[in-house]
């Protein structure tokens, strides 16, 4: 089995909120086209440590990214240096932080935000620096980054819902209109990939509590959705995917080799 594979990650999405408010999404999953699962995060719920165990499978204890000012490369082999390491290609639309984990650190704006190195674990890049960088742009150069490069692995990651969740809390309709809106702009998309034949995951790091904040065991800040769709899922309805399996899924999908966990009943 070898796919190509796009991952979203929502910033900041809780799932009881991405169940009601991403409407384009749920008609997927209504008409039998994709499947939603809940997954619950590890700890700490904090989005530097949840990029890594989410991109590499290992949780945030035994990867020693505890924080969110631990600012170094990871010690693990992520997703993108086993898609490197088997020949596949890799790009990001993604927070800085995501390219100081894997590319290079500290991030260096004018060096690092628009990265083309093909001896990177991710070789392609636009990477931004602000929690309000819009969702539209940040898409849009996702796509871009598809058109141009055509990369077995794309990574898609937004930060306007966990902005809103910071300024205004979960019970919000801020927060909750971030995320309709993340969903508008993902339908501009979504059809293409599909028919491009990606298959798509779509996910969150943490969640948000109403104290406009997340670290802690609150079921608001710990369960995210999951939504697979593309036609290498098996769309089961009982699974129970851990965050600690995404990595190993979607090194699956690409057909390359590695020793992570993996939630194999996604797959057909």
């Amino acid at each position: 089995m070898e796919h190509k594979v796009i991952l979203v990650i929502l910033d900041g999405l809780a799932y009881d909120v991405a169940e009601h408010a991403l409407g384009h999404l749920q008609a997927y999953v209504q008409a039998g086209r994709a499947a939603l699962y809940p997954v619950t995060c590890e700890l700490p719920a904090l989005s530097r440590p949840l990029y890594e165990c989410i991109l590499s499978g290992v949780p945030p204890i035994d990867s020693g990214i505890v924080h969110n000012g631990i600012a170094r490369l990871s010690t693990q082999q992520s997703m993108f240096h086993l898609a490197r390491a088997a020949g596949r290609s890799t790009a990001a639309a993604a927070y800085h932080w995501v390219s100081e984990l894997y590319n290079r650190s500290p991030f260096v704006p004018a060096r690092d935000r628009h990265t083309d190195a093909p001896g990177l674990p991710i070789q392609h890049g636009h990477f931004y620096y602000a929690d309000h960088y819009p969702d539209s742009h940040l898409f849009a150069d996702a796509e871009s980054l598809r058109l141009r490069h055509r990369p077995h692995l794309l990574l898609a990651h937004s930060m306007n819902i966990d902005d809103a969740g910071h300024r205004h809390g979960l019970d919000s309709s801020q927060y909750r209109n971030a995320t309709r809106a993340v969903d508008g702009v993902l339908a501009d998309y979504l059809e293409g990939w599909l028919a491009a034949g990606y298959q798509v995951l779509i996910t969150a790091d943490h969640g948000m509590n109403n104290d406009r904040s997340h670290n802690g065991l609150l079921a608001e800040e710990r369960r995210v959705p999951l939504f697979t769709l593309g036609n290498a899922f098996s769309l089961a309805p009982d699974a129970a995917p851990r965050q600690t399996e995404l990595c190993g899924l979607v090194c699956d999908l690409l057909g390359v080799p590695h020793d992570k966990p993996s939630c194999r009943e996604l797959l057909r």
